[in-house]
């Protein structure tokens, strides 16, 4: 045998090696969107859980966020999902009636289960069978934020915590007092910037309904004709219509940080806690923080964010399980949340978060999660519910008859739970 053929033998041989190595990978696929902070956070955790487990490789694949359903929806169609996936937690129930998603305790250390809040476990939960399908290291909330130098020149009083929240009375008052006070345009910022694409109206204004007394459906009968068109929802979309009329919300048209902008032309903010740090930057301490107001009998808040399920497309659910584990307890990922003044839904993010601890400028938002917090409709529906409220909302803001969009909206709703014969057993649920 020559030394020429020898070398070759022996190249090749070395060749087989790493193509066999190559093969031998495992790769899973990571859906997700967010902005371009957490892609790129996404992408350093992929690395560190590749170097941790070099017999794995994570393919992120990143959807907008306006259009991630849209995605999502492409890739069954095309019967390609992916083996983790990010979703907004009121979607939850309609992607496991759908068969999308698998139970998620068996595959996710034991020591993050325990660790999740009762609000977190409450958005990962399938209302059908209790099981978990989904967990995150985060949770949600919307506040009321104040501008301490406007407040004051009104003579406003501030809450001190939930029990002490403005009634609607008082809230509307300030509105009124504010729209005349020298150097406010908008007494108000209730973020219309977002459009009615995203999920921010039926999120966000949801609870106006529920504090009033009313909701988008019938949470036993899961009828909305009679709930969403109740003169309770008819005298709170009405009340919401009075304010954009009076010219006292910042109109979608002027974007989404009028409340931190330069100026300050915005003397409140109708907010989710994400703006905190970027407000809270540019204000320093003028920047105050409040609960929702109660604008009836009770007081209500939203919960519920993006959180991570693995699909039962995925071939390797244990590999996506330990990559979610990887990411919940990774360093870097969990600094970057708390920078970005994420809400937790990790006990021990939240005592590493000194922003929601007692005494925290954000407190107020961890005590709305035990004491007012109302989670969207857990119901297959669900993407008819929030489009038809969101639709029959942006009709209602430029100046659509109230109680005709709303029966219109709570109609289109019912028929499509009756299109779909009640989506069983849900519709053994009464």
């Amino acid at each position: 045998m020559g030394k020429r053929l020898l070398q070759a033998l022996v190249a090749s041989a070395a060749l087989g090696v790493v193509m066999a190595h190559a093969e031998a990978r495992t790769v899973i696929q990571v859906m997700h969107q967010g902005d371009p902070g957490w892609v790129t956070t996404y992408g350093d955790v992929a690395k560190r859980f590749e170097a941790a487990n070099p017999d794995v490789d994570v393919e992120l694949i990143y959807a907008p966020h306006d259009a991630y359903n849209e995605k999502f929806s492409a890739a069954v169609m095309s019967k390609q999902l992916p083996d983790v996936m990010e979703l907004d937690a009121p979607f939850l129930a309609n992607y496991v009636w759908s068969g999308y998603l698998q139970p998620i305790k068996p595959l996710i250390d034991k020591d993050i289960l325990d660790d999740m809040t009762e609000s977190n476990i409450a958005q990962g939960t399938y209302p059908i069978d209790k099981d978990l399908y989904a967990v995150g290291l985060t949770d949600s909330s919307v506040v009321l934020y104040g501008n301490r130098k406007y407040l004051e020149a009104i003579g406003a009083r501030i809450p001190k915590g939930v029990d002490d929240a403005w009634t609607r009375e008082e809230f509307e008052g300030y509105l009124g007092k504010l729209s005349k006070l020298e150097g406010v345009k908008w007494p108000i910022d209730t973020f219309r910037g977002y459009g009615i694409k995203t999920e921010w109206i039926t999120y966000a204004y949801g609870p106006i309904l529920q504090s009033a007394g009313c909701d988008l459906i019938d949470r036993k009968t899961w009828k909305s004709v009679g709930t969403l068109d109740s003169d309770p929802c008819v005298e709170a979309l009405t009340m919401m219509q009075t304010w954009v009329k009076n010219g006292w919300v910042v109109p979608q048209s002027s974007g989404t940080n009028q409340f931190f902008a330069e100026g300050h032309p915005a003397a409140l903010a109708f907010g989710g806690h994400w703006i905190y740090a970027e407000a809270a930057a540019t204000m320093k301490d003028d920047i105050v923080v409040m609960p929702l107001p109660k604008f009836g009998p009770k007081g209500a808040s939203p919960n519920g964010t993006w959180i991570w399920g693995i699909t039962t497309a995925s071939e390797h659910p244990d590999i996506a399980g330990k990559f979610v584990s990887f990411m919940l307890k990774d360093k870097q990922y969990r600094d970057y949340a708390r920078e970005d003044s994420a809400y937790p839904g990790l006990k021990s993010f939240a005592a590493d978060s000194p922003l929601y601890s007692a005494g925290g400028p954000m407190a107020v938002a961890f005590e709305q999660a035990s004491k007012t917090a109302i989670a969207r409709p857990p119901h297959p529906a669900y993407p008819a519910i929030t489009s038809a409220f969101m639709g029959a909302v942006d009709e209602i803001f430029n100046g659509g008859d109230v109680k005709a969009a709303l029966t219109a909206a709570a109609e289109k709703i019912d028929e499509d739970i009756e299109e779909n014969d009640g989506y069983p057993p849900f519709d053994e649920q009464q």
